[in-house]
């Protein structure tokens, strides 16, 4: 368990590197988990081995939130000052979301439109 776990890691680790030292606009764990995943369509066996670290991990994944929880606790004042900034980029961003959803949605019915099913 502590070998899949340091694998994990050191991908994680690989990626932020790689991230850093080549100014790329994705997040260095991005692309350490592209690695782990790459390894592990490389050797099923790694696969296999990694699964239950992984899922270990995502069964307690509700402690990884517990420091971002301790820094809006932290910032609450801050967050306070700019609530309706906050406020608004939050509703607008949504509405923009779903609104982007929906015609992109509607383009690709659009296209496929009396297409048969493959």
């Amino acid at each position: 368990m502590i070998h899949m776990l340091a694998l994990i890691l050191s991908c994680q680790l690989a990626g932020e590197a790689v991230s850093r030292a080549l100014s790329l606009p994705v997040p260095g764990p991005v692309l350490g988990m592209a690695l782990l995943f790459a390894l592990m369509l490389a050797s099923p066996r790694l696969a296999e081995a990694v699964r239950p670290v992984g899922e270990g991990i995502l069964r307690h994944l509700s402690l990884l939130f517990v420091p971002a929880g301790v820094g809006v606790v932290g910032h609450l004042r801050l967050l306070g000052e700019n609530a309706a900034a906050i406020g608004v980029a939050l509703v607008g961003s949504t509405v923009l979301a779903i609104a982007v959803g929906a015609l992109v949605f509607r383009a690709v019915a659009r296209l496929t439109e009396g297409k048969p099913d493959a």
